[in-house]
């Protein structure tokens, strides 16, 4: 270890760098709130499997749409202005629930989530790269994963509210657990007065965080940020294009990350559908996401730990092999094993995104906001994914266990797609590697 490293973030600079990382917070905060929403929109509003998906479709497709615009706007402006947009338009998303609730139409919902991921677009595209520019560039990746490290600990917080305030008051999940299609059984007015309340139910918390983001907007408003001319200079899109993607290091890390977000979509929000597939209704399904959501903190700041003594590449590639290990026992064992492994897997996805962001935008100086907004693009991968997984579970019927693929059912089956992820990203890390040894 090299005892004169530069520090990972400097005092001048301390209040700004707390701030930011505290948005990683809340972004993570939103993305794990809604992850159970996919079960929960399916048994409220009577959807199958792949509509039910579409809730992933909506909140991962709106990064891919606003990544590269965010891009632009950074450029055209600074990081604290980037900044200050996303946070407008999440508090935009979130508050749109409120009408969604009183119109009860799904595709309103869905718009929400849309516009709410328009503003984590802007937050992902400015805030990766404005920590990264935060101090030595040989201490990025390590600035980066330390931020990163909070966004857990927000996913944590979105689990939570989901368990107390979401799950555990639906009155169509409590009917179901009494038998097999209860609610479904009831008559239309008897389903329609439970709809309006299993709605408000989400309705709430989205509005409540849309407030909360507010406050955040009027604090980073009014704190003096660090500005770094280099970094924030004006750009020729053009030319910064054809400059990234001459480096297979970047391009090679978008194909990754969007892989790997993939991966970590599907495995967080089937979950609950696994766990169903057992016997566990979603209230109690969520302990399940809360424990791999801590392994995953506990990962990540292992990860952060590791990177002073592994190559990141190096890293990346055992973390992949864990999660593959994981993953091949999550579609051979079924039950609570399985279900186990599930969760395990999070302990090694924890340093992916960042670790992946890091190596892409290493030493890319000021073309890294437009590479920012193309892994922040791969986000997709998210949107994508999830929706195949979910027509893997439709083949058989609305159920999670209907038919049998390869002496499996069909919910462990599904899981083959985070596993050629994990693959993926793995190749992604030993190609890293190799080429610092060469």
């Amino acid at each position: 270890m090299n005892k004169t490293q530069a520090p990972v973030i400097s005092r001048k600079i301390l209040l700004p760098f707390i701030l930011i990382t505290f948005l990683f917070a809340l972004w993570g905060f939103a993305n794990d709130i809604t992850n159970p929403m996919v079960s929960a929109f399916k048994k409220i509003l009577e959807l199958n499997n792949f509509q039910a998906s579409l809730v992933q479709l909506a909140f991962y497709g709106g990064y891919f749409t606003m990544a590269l615009p965010a891009a632009i706007f950074v450029n055209r402006y600074s990081y604290k202005k980037g900044i200050l947009l996303g946070l407008a338009l999440y508090a935009c998303g979130a508050l749109l629930f409120f009408p969604a609730a009183a119109f009860q139409e799904y595709y309103f919902f869905l718009t929400a989530l849309y516009v709410l991921t328009f503003g984590l677009a802007f937050l992902e595209t400015t805030a990766n790269p404005y920590i990264l520019s935060m101090g030595a560039e040989e201490t990025a990746t390590q600035r980066l994963n330390l931020s990163q490290a909070f966004n857990p600990l927000g996913a944590l917080g979105g689990l939570i509210v989901a368990q107390n305030f979401i799950l555990n008051a639906l009155e169509s999940d409590d009917l179901n657990e009494q038998g097999e299609g209860i609610y479904s059984t009831l008559p239309e007015d008897a389903r329609e007065l439970i709809r309006i309340s299993d709605l408000e139910v989400i309705r709430n918390p989205y509005v409540l965080l849309g407030i909360v983001v507010i406050i955040f907007f009027v604090l980073i408003l009014l704190v003096k940020m660090p500005k770094d001319e280099n970094k924030e200079s004006r750009v020729p899109v053009g030319k910064s294009l054809k400059r990234l993607f001459k480096h297979p290091k970047f391009y090679g890390g978008v194909f990754a990350q969007a892989f790997y977000v993939g991966a970590q979509i599907m495995c967080w929000t089937y979950i609950y559908q696994y766990a169903e597939s057992i016997g566990i209704p979603n209230n109690k399904a969520v302990n399940y996401a809360i424990f791999a959501l801590v392994l995953f903190l506990v990962g990540r700041w292992i990860g952060t730990g590791l990177l002073r003594y592994f190559h990141a590449g190096k890293l990346l590639f055992l973390f992949a092999l864990g999660a593959i290990l994981c993953s091949a026992m999550t579609i051979i064992i079924s039950g609570h094993i399985g279900l186990y492994a599930l969760t395990g897997i999070s302990f090694f996805m924890s340093i992916m995104f960042p670790t992946i962001y890091g190596i892409a935008l290493e030493g890319r100086g000021e073309d890294a906001k437009f590479g920012a907004a193309f892994l922040v693009m791969a986000i997709v991968g998210g949107a994508l994914m999830p929706s195949c997984q979910g027509l893997i579970l439709d083949m058989g019927g609305a159920g999670y266990n209907d038919i049998n693929i390869l002496g499996v059912p069909e919910i462990n089956f599904s899981f083959i797609l985070p596993t050629v992820c994990f693959i993926i990203v793995g190749l992604y890390g030993r190609y890293i590697y190799q080429q610092r040894l060469n």
